[in-house]
C-alpha cells in the first residue's frame, strides 16, 4: 500500500518532508530554480521547436509538489501559442502549408515517479506559493490520484499534455514499465531530495534503469554536483559535464546518453511494433470504438468509422443504465491492476467530458456489491484482510452501513465502490465520439456492413457487397462479438455471452435506492421512472432477440436475494428490455494490439515448444496494420478507454500507460504463446 509523505511547512512557507528532513523546493525561489536547472539546462525550449517526433517525453525522479511538471507545462503552453501564431501567419501567405511538415512538438509527455506522494490538501497548500501557475495547478489538484501503486495517466489540454504519475519506488516502477527497445525518454529531470538525505534514489541501479528507457541522445540535468552521482551516470552510459549552478550553488550536472541500450521490457513474442497511423479505419460503434477514436483524435490522426448499425451504441453499449466500477481481486494480479487503473482513468475522462460540455445522463452514486451468498461474504472478508486497495477505491461495509448507503433495507454486508455509479451508455458513447470529432473531424459510414478486408500494396481496403473504401494505413476492429467475422480474424477465440436487461417500473419504495446494487446481477437507482434489472447470461449466443422468459428470470433473481426488501417486492411492470451480446475471452480480459497470425507466430517462436526462450525468427507480419480492440465483456465502460489509449500509445511509439505484465495479459498473441509453450500447436 502506498503511504503518503508526512510534511510540514517551515517559517518561510516551504514544504519540508519529515522523513528526509529536506525541502521540496528552494526557500529562495523554487520556481526559478526549477526552470533554470531542469528546463533550461536540458535545452527544452529549443528542442520543442525541432524534434523527430510529434511528442516529447520528459521523465522525472521525484514528483514532490509537481513544481517541475507545472513549470514545464506552462512553458509548453507558451510554445503551443507561438506555434499557433506562426501557423496562422503561414496560412495567410501560403494556404498549401502542410502541418505534418512541421518538426515542432505538439504533445508533451511527462513521466514522474513518487514513492511517498503528498496529500491532496498539502499539495494545494504548497502550490499556493506560485500564483503564476494557478491555471495549471488547479487542474493538477483536480485530477490528483488516490494512493494506488502504479501508473496514473492524467491528461490535460485535450491530451496535448500527458502526465504519467507513478506511485511507488522508482526502481520498482521502471522494472514494471512496458517500453520498446529504442526507449521513450528524451530528457531527464534528476530531482528528489539531496543524495545525503535520500541515498536510495541516487544508486547505480537507478542510473542503469534510466538508461534502459531512454532514447539515444537523451539528456539529463540535476541540481547536485556530487562526484559519485557523476561517476555513476558515466558508468550508465551518459557523457557528463558540469554547469553553473543556480543562485549561490557553484555547480550542477548535465549529461547526454551516448551509449543507449537495446533492452526492451517485453520478450519478442509479446512486443508491440509501431505503425503508420496516418489514415485509420475503425470498425465498430460502441464504447471501444469511441474510445480509440478519441485516442487517435488527440494525436491529430485521421479516422473513418464503419458501423453496421444505423447509430452508435446499438450493441453491447445499448443499455439504458450501465454500472461503472472496477473488478478487483484479493491479490495484486494483472487483472486487478488493469481494472483498477482503467476505472480511475475512465472516471477522469468521463468527468472531463462533462466539464467540456459533452453531457450524458449519469449518477456517481457508488456501487454496492452485496454478499448475497456465503461465498461472496468470504471473498469480501479476504479482500478486507489483504488490504491491497485504497479505501477511496473500495471498502468493506457492514449490513447497517450498507443499508445506510443504499437508502433501502437489505440486510447484506458488502463492498462499496464509492467512486462508481451508473451512466447511460448510448449517450456516453455519443458524447465521447462528439468530443473526438471536435478535436479532429471523423468520417462516418453507418448501416455499412464491412464483409471483407483486403491488404494491398497501398494499404488496407474495406469491402461491402457493393462498395469499397480505402486504402487505409491501419484498421482497428472494435466489433465486439462480430470481431471474428473477417477471413483474417476467424481464429479469434471470442466467447459470446448474450445478456438481457429488463426495464421495470419504479415504486415509491424503490425510488429511495441511492446506489447501484450488485448481487448476481445488478439493479440501478431510478431513472426516468424505471430501474434497470439484470442481466441474464447465455453463453455461446449472438442473438439480440428480447425474450419474455428472460424478463421473468431477471425478476425472479432479484426477488431471490431481496424477497424481504420493500424496494424489490413493490416494483411495477416490466415495460421494456434490451438484449445484447457481451464479447469476452476465456481469461476474462480484453484484447488490445496488432493482430497475431498463428502460423506466423508458430514459425517465428517454434523454440518455445522445446522450452527454449531464445533463437527466435523474425515475424513476417502478413497482416501488418490490422489491430484488435475487443473482448470487454460486461466491463467495457470501465476498461475500454485506457485499453484504447494503451493500444494507440504502443502503435505511436509513446510511453505506455499499462505495465508490462498487463500489456502481456491483454496481448493478442497470448493464447498462441500459451499453446506453444504447452506444445499444443
Amino acid at each position: 500500500m502506498i503511504k503518503n509523505a508526512n510534511i510540514h511547512f517551515n517559517h518561510l512557507g516551504t514544504p519540508v518532508a519529515d522523513q528526509f528532513d529536506d525541502v521540496y523546493f528552494s526557500n529562495d525561489d523554487g520556481l526559478a530554480e526549477s526552470h533554470y536547472v531542469f528546463y533550461q539546462q536540458n535545452n527544452i525550449s529549443q528542442r520543442l521547436q525541432n524534434h523527430d517526433r510529434a511528442h516529447f517525453v520528459i521523465a522525472e525522479t521525484g514528483f514532490g509538489t509537481g513544481l517541475n511538471f507545472l513549470n514545464t507545462w506552462q512553458q509548453f503552453a507558451a510554445h503551443l501559442d507561438r506555434q499557433h501564431d506562426k501557423q496562422e501567419v503561414q496560412n495567410q501567405h501560403d494556404l498549401s502549408v502542410n502541418k505534418s511538415d512541421n518538426s515542432s512538438v505538439s504533445r508533451l509527455h511527462f513521466i514522474s515517479f513518487e514513492k511517498f506522494p503528498i496529500k491532496r490538501d498539502d499539495l494545494a497548500h504548497a502550490l499556493k506559493a506560485w500564483p503564476s501557475l494557478h491555471t495549471f495547478s488547479a487542474q493538477l489538484i483536480a485530477q490528483y490520484p488516490i494512493n494506488l501503486a502504479g501508473c496514473h495517466r492524467l491528461e490535460f489540454a485535450d491530451g496535448r499534455v500527458v502526465l504519467d504519475l507513478y506511485f511507488g519506488d522508482v526502481q520498482d516502477s521502471i522494472d514494471a514499465m512496458s517500453y520498446p527497445c529504442e526507449g521513450v525518454v528524451d530528457a531527464w529531470y534528476l530531482d528528489g531530495f539531496a543524495p545525503s538525505k535520500n541515498p536510495d534514489m541516487w544508486q547505480q541501479s537507478v542510473f542503469n534503469k534510466m538508461r534502459a528507457i531512454s532514447r539515444e541522445h537523451a539528456t539529463l540535468a540535476t541540481f547536485t554536483a556530487a562526484g559519485f552521482v557523476r561517476r555513476g551516470l558515466i558508468e550508465a552510459g551518459f557523457a557528463m559535464a558540469k554547469a553553473k549552478g543556480y543562485g549561490k550553488k557553484r555547480e550542477m550536472l548535465i549529461g547526454t546518453l551516448t551509449t543507449p541500450t537495446e533492452q526492451q521490457s517485453d520478450p519478442a513474442y509479446f512486443s508491440h511494433h509501431a505503425s503508420t497511423l496516418n489514415n485509420v479505419a475503425v470498425i465498430g460503434g460502441g464504447i471501444a470504438s469511441s474510445s480509440v477514436m478519441y485516442s487517435l483524435a488527440k494525436r491529430d490522426i485521421t479516422t473513418t468509422l464503419f458501423c453496421q448499425d444505423d447509430a452508435l451504441a446499438m450493441g453491447a453499449s445499448h443499455n439504458v443504465q450501465g454500472a461503472v466500477y472496477p473488478h478487483l481481486q484479493a491479490k495484486n494480479s494483472p487483472h486487478s491492476e488493469m481494472f483498477a487503473h482503467s476505472f480511475l482513468y475512465a472516471k477522469r475522462l468521463y468527468q472531463q467530458l462533462l466539464d467540456d460540455g459533452f453531457d450524458y445522463p449519469h449518477q456517481w452514486c457508488g456501487v454496492l456489491q452485496h454478499a448475497v451468498k456465503q461465498g461472496l461474504a468470504d471473498k469480501h472478508q479476504n479482500l478486507a484482510d489483504k488490504a491491497l486497495w485504497p479505501t477511496e477505491l473500495m471498502r468493506n461495509v457492514s449490513a447497517t452501513e450498507g443499508d445506510d448507503i443504499a437508502g433501502v433495507n437489505t440486510g447484506y454486508s458488502g463492498v462499496f465502490f464509492e467512486q462508481g455509479g451508473w451512466v447511460n451508455p448510448p449517450a456516453l458513447v455519443t458524447a465521447l465520439f462528439n468530443k473526438a470529432y471536435s478535436l479532429n473531424p471523423i468520417k462516418t459510414h453507418f448501416n455499412c456492413h464491412i464483409e471483407q478486408l483486403e491488404k494491398t500494396e497501398s494499404g488496407w481496403v474495406l469491402h461491402t457487397k457493393t462498395q469499397q473504401f480505402g486504402p487505409f494505413s491501419d484498421v482497428i476492429i472494435c466489433a465486439g462479438e462480430h470481431s471474428d467475422q473477417f477471413k483474417q480474424t476467424q481464429a479469434l477465440p471470442v466467447v459470446g455471452v448474450r445478456g438481457q436487461v429488463s426495464h421495470v417500473e419504479a415504486s415509491e419504495q424503490s425510488k429511495q435506492l441511492k446506489t447501484v446494487l450488485c448481487h448476481k446481477g445488478y439493479f440501478t437507482p431510478e431513472f426516468q421512472e424505471h430501474h434497470c434489472m439484470g442481466a441474464t447470461f447465455e453463453k455461446n449466443s449472438k442473438s439480440r432477440e428480447v425474450k419474455e422468459q428472460d424478463n421473468q428470470t431477471n425478476r425472479e433473481q432479484l426477488l431471490s436475494f431481496y424477497k424481504d426488501s420493500d424496494f424489490a417486492t413493490s416494483l411495477g411492470e416490466i415495460t421494456a428490455a434490451k438484449a445484447a451480446v457481451r464479447c469476452s475471452f476465456i481469461d476474462h480480459l480484453p484484447m488490445a494490439g496488432e493482430w497475431a497470425e498463428q502460423d506466423d507466430y508458430v514459425n517465428a517462436f517454434a523454440n518455445l515448444r522445446l522450452g527454449k526462450r531464445y533463437q527466435y525468427q523474425p515475424l513476417a507480419k502478413p497482416q501488418q496494420g490490422l489491430h484488435v480492440l475487443t473482448g470487454f465483456g460486461a466491463r467495457g465502460l470501465c476498461s475500454a478507454p485506457l485499453c484504447a489509449e494503451h493500444l494507440v500509445a504502443c502503435l505511436n511509439n509513446e510511453p505506455r500507460p499499462f505495465s508490462e505484465r498487463v500489456s502481456q495479459a491483454i496481448h493478442p498473441a497470448r493464447f498462441i504463446i500459451r499453446d506453444l509453450i504447452r506444445n499444443k500447436i
